[in-house]
């Protein structure tokens, strides 16, 4: 998998590191995570997993955005609240990273 000009320039940060370089990001961008739970530690994992690049990232959380989640969950906003967490955390993370 070659990465495309833009992939180069998003992932700079990463490839001029010498334990991950272009190959590395390569396999980053193939990965795949599971996340359990879209709350305060899911939150901001899949931010980061999202900006990082993997490639395949999938959430499991049954419930729904509420107004005491919004100061410790930061991928979740105010016109979130009665969202299912899965959907308002794919919305973030696709804002983050389209890929």
């Amino acid at each position: 998998m070659a990465l495309n000009d833009e992939q180069l320039e998003r992932y700079s940060r990463h490839i001029i590191l010498k334990d991950i370089g272009i190959e590395g990001q390569e396999k980053i961008l193939s990965g795949k995570v599971l996340i359990i739970g879209a709350g305060g530690l899911g939150a901001p994992v899949g931010m980061y997993l999202a900006a990082a690049g993997v490639g395949t990232i999938g959430i499991v959380d049954g419930d729904v955005v509420d107004i005491t989640n919004l100061q410790r969950q930061i991928i979740h906003f105010t016109p979130d609240i009665n969202k299912l967490k899965v959907v308002s955390a794919k919305e973030k993370m696709q804002l983050i990273n389209p890929e």
